[in-house]
């Protein structure tokens, strides 16, 4: 048996190896976080860029700025008061999109004119009574400043706020300024058909893909030239540095802020067209309402593991269902007990993103035909659907059967002609 004094040192032999594995530990953590930092500032947006320059293109001029929460520098200051602060740059107006300046508005809600409470400069709405900026919104304006991150889905509105805001520059001869950011869904990716005419709307301004797999600057240049906005504006890009296509928003290195109160994450950006436009028929849950906003679908007659098992004998690329059991806090099926799936993407490369709602709505018809959702869902919801798809050909095709099959070709149509086109206006 040891003696007291023999148990002390091993004791303290112990707290040394301990002590050691917990510096080099330490020391990993340090180093592994210097390296993303390191990481993160080879990807400038568009305003680490602007400040670079010292704003020479805004120098000597009235400066009214589109922006909200997701506009800021690689330090988290907003581009509100970088631009408010910079003694060369003369902000004059701020303008709100949907969610507001500030994000205070809820999805939908109209955005009141206010003064910024911390600036004292007027915001204007260009989410309220109008969602162009009128010929007197833009009086005393030299040049209009957008900075907003997007999240690379057409009926996501602020890149509708952003064409219109072009179209209202042309108009009154004033430039128009992007501060590029990335597209979180990456500059591949392209998926849906184009908006017809009859169903161009603020969730479908432009004749563009659902997945459009362009930056904001990319589109921009390409409405601007391709005739898609009334009159053609002065445009300057202000580019990224360090962005590749091929990038997901977490190997940007960047910070993510919420671009609105159900996309939380940056992971949020690839889910929302996975069950966005089915959501619009209020038929089920997408977890809007829930903790995992746009990454679910449920509803109280549904069946966790029957659905799990059927969504997953698909082998679809890159996807897998997990059965869910949840009680949303509001929104669809507020307070009841409901059973689904939760969609977890297993390899983002190989996803088709928008196709899976499809393949719910078809693997819920072949389960519950009862359920189908074209012979359930309330039809005053209908047209919100067909303008969000852009086409009511989705609708009337799949409702036959409830097949997938019935759609993709329609779907797909507009892919590979929309590539071609888009890759004129790539900037990295």
């Amino acid at each position: 048996m040891y003696c007291q004094k023999n148990i002390n040192i091993l004791i303290e032999k112990e707290m040394k190896f301990y002590k050691t594995i917990a510096l080099l530990l330490f020391s990993m953590v340090t180093v592994l976080g210097c390296g993303q930092q390191e990481y993160a500032q080879q990807v400038l947006p568009g305003i680490e860029v602007l400040k670079r320059d010292n704003f020479k293109i805004l120098e000597g001029k009235r400066v009214g700025l589109i922006t909200n929460p997701t506009g800021f520098d690689n330090s988290l200051k907003s581009t509100i008061d970088i631009l408010y602060e910079a003694p060369n740059v003369n902000l004059v107006a701020l303008f709100g999109p949907e969610h507001g300046v500030r994000g205070d508005a809820h999805a939908g809600d109209k955005v009141q004119n206010i003064v910024d409470s911390k600036t004292g400069i007027p915001v204007l709405s260009l989410y309220g009574s109008t969602r162009k900026a009128t010929p007197e919104m833009l009086q005393g304006i030299d040049v209009l400043v957008y900075d907003i991150q997007d999240i690379g889905s057409r009926s996501f509105t602020y890149i509708s706020t952003m064409g219109l805001a072009m179209e209202a520059a042309a108009e009154q001869g004033i430039e128009f300024v992007i501060l590029d950011r990335p597209n979180p869904l990456g500059g591949i990716k392209v998926e849906g058909n184009l908006v017809e005419e009859e169903f161009i709307s603020f969730v479908s301004q432009f004749k563009i893909p659902y997945i459009y797999g362009l930056t904001c600057g990319e589109l921009a240049m390409l409405l601007n030239q391709e005739g898609m906005l009334e009159n053609r504006c002065d445009l300057h890009v202000v580019a990224m540095e360090g962005w590749s296509r091929d990038m997901t928003f977490e190997e940007t290195g960047l910070q993510w802020v919420p671009s609105s109160p159900h996309i939380p994450h940056p992971s949020t950006s690839a889910f929302y067209p996975i069950s966005g436009i089915l959501g619009e028929l209020g038929y089920l849950s997408i977890g809007v309402g829930y903790t995992i906003p746009f990454q679910m679908f449920a509803a109280e007659w549904l069946n966790a593991e029957e659905l799990a098992q059927e969504l997953n004998s698909y082998s679809l690329p890159g996807i897998t269902f997990r059965p869910i059991h949840l009680k949303p806090f509001y929104s669809v099926g507020a307070g009841t007990d409901m059973q689904g799936v939760q969609v977890h993407i297993m390899d983002y490369s190989n996803v088709a993103l928008t196709d899976v709602q499809f393949y719910v709505m078809e693997a819920m018809a072949n389960l519950y035909p009862e359920r189908a959702v074209f012979d359930n869902a309330n039809e005053k919801r209908y047209r919100m659907f067909d303008q969000v798809c852009g086409s009511d050909q989705i609708r009337i095709l799949f409702s036959k059967r409830h097949k997938f099959q019935d759609i993709k070709e329609y779907w797909h149509k507009d892919i590979e002609a929309f590539k071609r086109l888009s890759k004129q206006y790539y900037l990295y």
